[in-house]
């Protein structure tokens, strides 16, 4: 049985659950991290010495680092499909998987933790200008690229759409008004359609620490989200 661990709504664990899910696997999900602890334990800390999420088990096997385990799992459970079998497609959907963590994923986060993760009244709203503009820069280069294609790697959703995917759910759930990215948008919205991107990604984040801890409430009741 493969174990994730981590929130499910944690920016750095959602790809790896949505991942799953994309793929029918069986999981069990450890919650850790935040107020569910578990990570400095001497047991966690041989899973990730980081003791950091997310981190997996899968049989014998631990990883760990977001991006990292999700290759691992499209290319053991999802060869020639997430996991392009083609290694110049597989090369690109790498690409892009490397570039949402290095250009797209950091003036999105600071822009939601900017606006939804804080008070209106605490909000400063040149920061949040100066944050929107870098955040589309940098999706101007993604939606040039979409231009003539549906997903990242062409025709096909593959491991490349992943933690994009998830980056753009953030972006386009922030209140600020954004300049047109037809391709990001008609992109986002076949996203929107698969039922484990709505079940895994697009989900309420809560605006106020109060809402956080029922999120945290809620999870701990469920176990598995």
């Amino acid at each position: 049985m493969l174990e994730i661990w981590g929130r499910p709504y944690s920016s750095n664990v959602i790809p790896v659950i949505w991942t799953a899910n994309e793929l029918g696997l069986d999981y069990t999900l450890q919650l850790a991290g935040g107020s569910f602890g578990k990570l400095n334990t001497d047991a966690y800390a041989q899973i990730n010495p980081n003791r950091m999420i997310p981190a997996i088990r899968d049989g014998e096997f631990a990883l760990w680092e977001s991006l990292s385990i999700v290759r691992y799992l499209c290319d053991r459970y999802g060869a020639g499909t997430l996991s392009p079998a083609d290694i110049q497609t597989r090369a690109i959907a790498d690409q892009w998987m490397e570039w949402s963590a290095s250009r797209a994923f950091m003036p999105v986060i600071y822009l939601f933790f900017a606006t939804v993760r804080t008070p209106p009244e605490e909000r400063d709203v040149t920061k949040i200008a100066r944050l929107r503009d870098e955040a589309h820069e940098a999706l101007t280069i993604l939606d040039a690229h979409l231009a003539d294609r549906p997903y990242v790697c062409g025709d096909a959703f593959t491991m490349g759409d992943i933690p994009l995917g998830c980056v753009a759910y953030r972006y386009f759930t922030v209140e600020v008004d954004r300049p047109p990215l037809p391709n990001v948008e008609a992109w986002y919205q076949r996203l929107a359609e698969r039922p484990a991107y709505k079940d895994h990604v697009m989900r309420h984040f809560g605006t106020n620490p109060d809402e956080w801890a029922a999120l945290e409430k809620s999870c701990a009741s469920e176990g598995v989200l």
